[in-house]
């Protein structure tokens, strides 16, 4: 047997340092929402509660002046620590009071000018460094890196933002989701029109916001293989199937899809189940959907089944697929609701497959 092999001594340090950080510094979570309104803010207070009556000592750091009537409520069942007269967060206070955890919301907020640090999530920042968790909201919109992306979709212009290299630092990153009814609240006003545009806009920010979250836990497993000595030999793998027919648009899916592949080092695939008798129209819309999937660099393949939803999860489940694609018409039936059609069905037995429905 040969000599045991002797820790390289820069692995060593790595772990010694790794280990004296987690020992020190206190945990941030942050709750990212990709829509304004959607809820982030409750979900983080309302966390905040469930912990004290937990028996943990938490505190509120910072209220947005405009919190809504769910978010106050939580927000009266906790001890709040008040902002300073010049709207700035009491970093002097908290760190006396030294709670366990103290909730922050506005991270994005500027501080006034002659503060110690210019930045609400500098004050964070030290909260952190001082041994104090802190459980923090944020909007996409506000973070540097994706200010303009998110701005192109949206068209609102934001001046306040958080580099995403601190977003990175956050030991747990939660992804608030927009409710089903979100888009149809507020589109109530507008037409199915409004209601499509709306949720094409959503399903922009939320594709933006999970591929956020992929990278910042990539950039965490990467910085724990290197403290841990370990070279990494895998990657994330995600498979794309993007369901075609002779009616369905298939640009944005297939664009979304390729960008999602290529993102993750994944594969994407466009599916169609064969139809008997295509009328020549149909089957110039196939020919040409099936001509821009190639060129979009996907594996096309041609099914057979008598049941298109059967055979699309059939072919999923063989392959490894972990999100399916399919378009659906929101001008058909009561605005959002899929009850009764082959998209409902789908969506009814996805099986661990995430499926997203590209309206058009």
């Amino acid at each position: 047997m040969g000599e045991p092999r002797r820790p390289d001594p820069e692995q060593l340090l790595r772990r010694v340092q790794a280990q004296e950080r987690e020992e020190s510094r206190g945990r941030l979570k942050v709750f990212l929402g990709y829509s304004s309104g959607a809820g982030k803010s409750f979900r983080m207070f309302d966390e905040g509660r469930r912990r004290r009556e937990r028996g943990q000592d938490v505190i509120v750091g910072a209220v947005q002046p405009k919190a809504s009537p769910e978010a106050e409520r939580v927000i009266r069942q906790l001890p709040v620590i008040p902002l300073r007269p010049d709207s700035a967060i009491d970093v002097d206070a908290i760190v006396r009071r030294k709670p366990q955890v103290c909730l922050v919301d506005g991270l994005a907020y500027d501080n006034p000018p002659g503060s110690e640090r210019a930045k609400r999530w500098q004050d964070v920042q030290f909260l952190l460094d001082s041994g104090i968790s802190v459980i923090t909201s944020i909007n996409l919109q506000f973070i540097q890196e994706r200010r303009d992306v998110v701005e192109a979709i949206t068209g609102k212009t934001v001046s306040q933002t958080v580099p995403l290299s601190f977003i990175g630092t956050a030991d747990e990153l939660v992804i608030v989701d927009a409710p089903a009814d979100f888009c149809m609240d507020h589109a109530r006003d507008g037409d199915g029109e409004d209601l499509v545009r709306k949720q094409e806009q959503l399903m922009a920010l939320r594709e933006i916001a999970l591929v956020l979250a992929a990278e910042v836990v990539d950039r965490q497993l990467e910085s724990y293989l290197q403290e841990q000595g370990i070279e990494p030999r895998f990657g994330m793998q995600e498979r794309i199937l993007v369901c075609l027919t002779p009616r369905t648009n298939p640009a944005r899916m297939l664009e979304s899809g390729r960008r999602i592949a290529d993102r993750f080092h994944g594969e994407i695939f466009a599916a169609y189940v064969g139809q008997p008798h295509l009328s020549a129209n149909d089957q110039v819309s196939l020919d040409r959907n099936l001509q821009m999937a190639r060129q979009a660099g996907a594996t096309v393949v041609t099914l057979d089944g008598e049941d298109p939803i059967d055979t699309i999860l059939k072919f999923a489940q063989s392959r490894g697929i972990t999100q399916i694609f399919v378009g659906h018409s929101m001008r058909k039936g009561p605005l959002g609701r899929f009850s009764h059609s082959p998209v409902d069905k789908l969506l009814a037995k996805p099986q661990g497959i995430d499926i997203r429905v590209f309206p058009h």
